[in-house]
C-alpha cells in the first residue's frame, strides 16, 4: 500500500507572517497522524524562512509516525540532524531567492561532496534520499553515492498545462521509477501533486511513497487537516 508523508512547512509559513505562536505546525501534524499519514516532513532552511530549530526538535519528540527532514548539504544542518536523529534525511537543493524548491539535486555534478557528506550521515546512523529530477544519470549517481532512497522531482509533470504532456512527463517518472528500482533503490515522488494531478499515480507499485504539502495545507484551510489528509489518502489508495 502506498504511503503519504505530509509536509507542514506551509503551517509554519502562516505562522511566520506575523512572528507569533500560531498556527503551530507540531498541532497540524498531530492532526496530520490522526488522519492516518505515514509521515510528517519539514524542510528546515538556512532562511528559517518557515520551520524552525524549535519546530524539529518538537516534532521528533511528538509525532509518532515518522520525522522526515529535508535539509541542504551543508555542515551546520549536518550537526542538526545528527543531534535531532530524524528518521530520514532528504537532501535538497537550497537557494535563498527561490519560492520553493525548482528542481532537483546535481548529484552527477556534486558526486565526490556528495558521497563524502552521505558517508557523514551515514555515520550518524541516518538513513538518506536525495531529491532528483527523473534523469537516469541523476539517478545512477545517487546509487554511486550511497543513497537508499530517492524522491523523483514532479515539479515538470504538475506544471504541465496540455493532457499531452502532462502524459509524457508522467512516462518519464514511470520509466525513472522503475530505473531506480533496478539499481535497488527505494522511491518516493513529490513537489506540486495535488488532488487533481495525483490520480493517475494510482495503483502503481513503482511509487513507494509521495511527499505532499501545500496542496494538503491549502485544502485543510478550507476543510480541515484531518480532512484534507483523508481525502488525499483516498485518493492515492481508494
Amino acid at each position: 500500500m502506498p504511503k503519504l508523508e505530509v509536509n507542514v512547512d506551509h503551517v509554519a509559513t502562516l505562522r511566520q507572517a506575523r512572528k507569533i505562536d500560531e498556527p503551530d505546525p507540531v498541532h497540524a501534524a498531530v492532526l496530520a497522524e490522526l488522519a492516518g499519514c505515514d509521515g510528517i516532513i519539514v524542510h528546515l532552511r538556512e532562511d528559517r524562512r518557515h520551520i524552525q530549530d524549535r519546530d524539529v526538535l518538537l516534532l521528533r519528540e511528538t509525532i509518532q509516525t515518522r520525522l522526515n527532514l529535508e535539509m541542504a548539504a551543508t555542515a551546520e544542518m549536518l550537526k542538526i540532524a545528527s543531534e535531532v536523529k530524524p528518521d530520514l534525511v532528504t537532501l535538497v537543493p537550497e537557494k535563498r531567492q527561490e519560492l520553493t524548491t525548482e528542481g532537483g539535486l546535481n548529484v552527477k555534478g556534486q558526486k565526490v561532496a556528495l558521497g563524502e557528506f552521505i558517508k557523514k550521515l551515514r555515520e550518524a546512523d541516518l538513513d538518506v534520499s536525495l531529491f532528483v529530477d527523473p534523469d537516469p544519470l541523476q539517478i545512477n549517481a545517487a546509487r554511486e553515492v550511497g543513497t537508499m532512497w530517492v524522491e523523483l522531482h514532479t515539479g515538470i509533470y504538475a506544471e504541465a498545462h496540455e493532457e499531452t504532456e502532462a502524459q509524457k512527463r508522467f512516462d518519464e517518472l514511470l520509466d525513472a521509477a522503475r530505473h531506480a528500482r533496478s539499481l535497488g533503490l527505494r522511491v518516493k515522488c513529490g513537489h506540486g501533486l495535488n488532488y487533481r494531478n495525483i490520480q493517475p499515480f494510482r495503483g502503481r507499485p513503482e511509487f513507494e511513497e509521495f511527499s505532499i504539502g501545500h496542496s494538503i495545507i491549502s485544502r485543510a484551510v478550507l476543510v480541515g487537516m484531518e480532512r484534507a489528509v483523508k481525502e488525499m489518502l483516498e485518493l492515492i489508495r481508494g
